[in-house]
């Protein structure tokens, strides 16, 4: 975060907090309605960020802008047998979904704003960072890479064929995965272009100047 203003870094820390812990709560929430109990008896059924943060991971965003938030202990065989499959497509997707929800929350509310209002201290950096945050989420998970819940929607959603093929292929993904952060660090440096953040920028984009009506 090096070369950012300490307001800018407040607003990220807060939106990281505000989006990891809606994105964390969904996924425990709706997965305890789909027949997992473990949220419920881990006490995760709850909007305290404090029992839903990775530590480590969070100070790894802080520090370099990359790290696991958080995390959910759900599991599609802790949830009820009947339409497992679509029980536990719900809970994955409930993540990124309520990512892309919050941003919308938000950004209608930046829009009722009057200007006056917007212009009072770092209103106008929090409320922006929360939409811009929320759908980097919301776009980042839905990668179809392990450990991202694209991953998981992928394999959901393929034919049962297909799906045997996509498990066999995780560690791949997952090497797939690393190397396009490694790539997004430090492939500038040596001519290699950054592929993670332009799959990524370009639908982030798109959905951040949708919602603002740029």
């Amino acid at each position: 975060m090096l070369g950012l203003s300490p307001e800018l870094i407040v607003a990220r820390i807060i939106a990281a907090l505000i989006g990891m812990t809606i994105h964390e709560f969904a996924h425990n929430y709706v997965g305890y309605k789909m027949g997992d109990p473990t949220p419920r008896d881990q006490g995760r059924l709850t909007l305290n960020p404090l029992v839903h943060i990775n530590l480590l991971g969070f100070l790894m965003f802080v520090l370099v802008g990359f790290g696991p938030l958080g995390s959910a202990p759900i599991s599609p065989y802790r949830m009820r047998a009947d339409n497992r499959r679509w029980r536990w497509l719900a809970a994955v997707a409930a993540g990124p979904v309520s990512n892309l929800l919050v941003a919308i929350v938000v950004a209608i509310i930046y829009n009722l704003l009057p200007v006056s209002v917007l212009r009072v201290g770092s209103v106008a950096i929090v409320l922006q960072t929360l939409v811009i945050f929320n759908v980097l989420l919301f776009v980042f998970n839905l990668l179809p890479l392990f450990p991202l819940d694209g991953w998981q929607v992928a394999y959901t959603l393929l034919p049962p064929d297909l799906a045997r093929w996509w498990e066999r292929n995780q560690m791949n993904t997952y090497y797939v995965f690393f190397g396009l952060i490694f790539l997004s660090f430090v492939g500038s440096r040596v001519g290699i272009p950054d592929i993670l953040g332009i799959v990524i920028g370009q639908p982030v984009r798109f959905i951040v100047q949708l919602l603002f009506g740029l």
